[in-house]
């Protein structure tokens, strides 16, 4: 979930992204889900981001996550699905109201409560909270200004060989642009090259919604 306030306008994507966004078709619980994101004027994850999000908690057997962003539960939910049956996420967001509408998401998709473990309040207020290299996945999809901090954070948070997660990292496009100097732009682009660069991480940018960069934490 990212603060639709701080969207650039949509850039034109190819039929074969289209396609692709659709392949995994959702069910009622994501289509209520993101009904209650527009009411409550968020944007969740798209589609195809979901359907990766739980492939990826699938493929690293996740019984530990974080994720940053609630939302209205469209990628808690996603993620969830994904980890392992005994597996459980910490999600913080900012608003409350939001995190209601996860929680309920969450009961309709049949998830035990207890694996849904939502926080409210600032993530960087609550990550320095969380226990070290105790997660094996963590989803950035926050305050995009705020993605550096984050980063460390995650850096800290996950175990050896754990996944770092991060949506939008694109941002429609315009990370690609060099004369887009806006804050989110300039945050999301200084994190892609942040994780190229640094030894600690093997990273690779996918072209999944408006971007999603993966990263993991070498041994």
């Amino acid at each position: 979930m990212h603060y639709v306030a701080q969207v650039p306008p949509p850039a034109k994507q190819p039929a074969s992204w289209a396609y692709a966004e659709q392949f995994t078709a959702e069910d009622e619980v994501l289509q209520w889900a993101r009904t209650r994101a527009a009411d409550l004027g968020c944007e969740p994850v798209s589609p195809g981001v979901a359907a990766t999000l739980t492939v990826l908690a699938a493929a690293t057997r996740a019984r530990t996550a974080v994720e940053v962003g609630t939302g209205t539960g469209v990628s808690t939910v996603s993620l969830l699905r994904g980890m392992a049956a005994d597996g459980v996420l910490t999600t913080i967001d900012v608003d409350g109201e939001r995190q209601r509408a996860a929680r309920e998401a969450v009961a309709e998709a049949g998830v035990r409560p207890n694996r849904a473990r939502m926080i409210p309040g600032r993530a960087l207020e609550v990550l320095p909270r969380l226990t070290d290299a105790a997660y094996d996945l963590v989803l950035l999809d926050g305050d995009e200004r705020e993605y550096s901090a984050y980063l460390e954070q995650a850096q800290r948070l996950l175990r050896p060989g754990g996944l770092l997660v991060v949506d939008d990292a694109l941002w429609n496009g315009r990370v690609a642009d060099p004369a887009a100097r806006d804050a989110s732009t300039v945050a999301l682009r200084e994190v892609g090259r942040t994780l190229a660069e640094d030894e600690r991480w093997v990273s690779a940018l996918l072209t999944a919604g408006e971007g999603l960069l993966l990263a993991v934490k070498r041994p």
